[in-house]
């Protein structure tokens, strides 16, 4: 008998897949985009782009929904779905000051899947897969691979958050926790909401952006019996504003969800003020609210993308004050190491004294403001309002402060 001649992989183009499938989420997922042979079906790739992919392996993993697929530019490697979704081989690259861990979370990881790096707030690392593998990921040392967090590790991050009673605001993270089922997120999210002392959660995801069909009745229904909830996606370019992106926020909003943004700016993808600009004012128009715009983490293999510094700054110059301050994230460094988030931005203080600040407006003029005559800023009501509350534990979390056994409180 003559063997069967292979079955040619179905197509992926939009206007080939049934309506039901292509608006399905979990198709979407079922069928990402991962090599040169998919990706060449949808694109006339280049050869760079294609030395890319074969160099992938031994990179960081690539998946596309095919939905963020389909917004490619099938002409134009310089098309900044493309620039985000299919490796470069100057991933390989790796400059001595780039980092496996750029933000310093394994040094603040009390439990496998907490990372408590701030006083008041923790980060919950609940799943390890994303509906794409962004080639600026910080987070590419844990996401994409083959070891999700276990049901044990997820309890033990329950349990540190329940007992560590500074802990205020945790963000859902990973990986996409809206990757999880509806069930299981909603399990995960009840139990926090349980926990007396955790006033907020947040969740950040990218899904609105890549598979905004997984935003759904059931999951919206779900995440509003949890409030006070709070979603940041992550949109870098106005191309990726679809229909379909700004449907799957509005259900989040209109289910009582704020919705903020955290844009990377990305050298060659939106380092330019009309890009910037026109992103910002569409996310207010969607009722997305522009919250960070992050300066690249100094993660290996990402040289290529990250914009220097004196630039982002004069970028940003041209957001203040030329447009509504709604628009206008916070330009941030993520200090490598752990240091946080620090602001960065032009210097309208010139100068600074007890009877005037000098300052420069956003046109490039100075104008004086007159300091007040008295000093003592007490809010002497501080000691009726607060009587009996205590200071703030300002501490941190890690492994070594606070490990098996040790106590989460004063």
């Amino acid at each position: 008998m003559l063997p069967l001649a292979p079955t040619a992989p179905p197509s992926l183009r939009r206007a080939d897949v049934a309506e039901r499938d292509w608006l399905d989420w979990r198709w979407q997922l079922r069928h990402m985009v991962t090599n040169a042979d998919e990706l060449g079906a949808l694109i006339r790739l280049t050869a760079e782009e294609r030395a890319g992919l074969a160099a992938s392996a031994h990179l960081f993993r690539v998946g596309i929904t095919p939905y963020y697929a389909s917004l490619m530019d099938p002409d134009h490697a310089s098309c900044p779905i493309r620039m985000q979704a299919i490796p470069s081989a100057k991933e390989g690259d790796i400059r001595p000051e780039e980092l496996r861990d750029p933000l310093g979370e394994d040094h603040h990881n009390p439990t496998p899947c907490v990372v408590h790096k701030y006083p008041d707030r923790a980060l919950f690392l609940v799943v390890d897969r994303c509906a794409i593998y962004c080639r600026h990921c910080n987070r590419r040392r844990l996401v994409g691979g083959d070891d999700p967090p276990t049901s044990d590790e997820i309890e033990a991050g329950l349990a540190y958050i329940a007992k560590t009673t500074r802990i205020r605001d945790v963000l859902l993270s990973g990986g996409d926790p809206l990757l999880m089922s509806t069930a299981k997120l909603g399990h995960i999210v009840g139990r926090l909401r349980a926990i007396p002392h955790v006033e907020i959660i947040r969740i950040g995801t990218r899904i609105p952006v890549v598979c905004p069909m997984r935003v759904d009745d059931e999951l919206t229904s779900m995440l509003r019996r949890h409030h006070p909830l709070f979603v940041n996606t992550h949109f870098n370019h106005p191309r990726e504003l679809t229909p379909e992106s700004r449907a799957a926020c509005a259900r989040l909003v209109d289910a009582g969800i704020p919705v903020g943004n955290q844009a990377v700016l990305l050298r060659g993808v939106n380092s330019s003020v009309r890009c910037l600009r026109t992103l910002m004012r569409e996310l207010l128009k969607t009722r997305v609210k522009p919250y960070y715009l992050f300066q690249g983490d100094t993660v290996i293999g990402t040289d290529h993308l990250r914009t220097p510094v004196d630039a982002a700054i004069e970028l940003y110059g041209k957001l203040r004050g030329w447009m509504t301050g709604m628009g206008v994230p916070h330009l941030v460094i993520d200090a490598p190491g752990g240091g946080g988030k620090l602001p960065i931005g032009p210097q309208y203080l010139q100068s600074l004294d007890d009877d005037v600040a000098r300052v420069r407006t956003y046109r490039g003029e100075l104008v004086d403001y007159p300091q007040p005559r008295e000093r003592d800023c007490t809010v002497a009501y501080d000691d009726v309002y607060f009587a009996g509350v205590p200071e703030d534990d300002d501490r941190e979390g890690s492994a070594e402060a606070e490990g098996p056994g040790a106590r989460g409180d004063p």
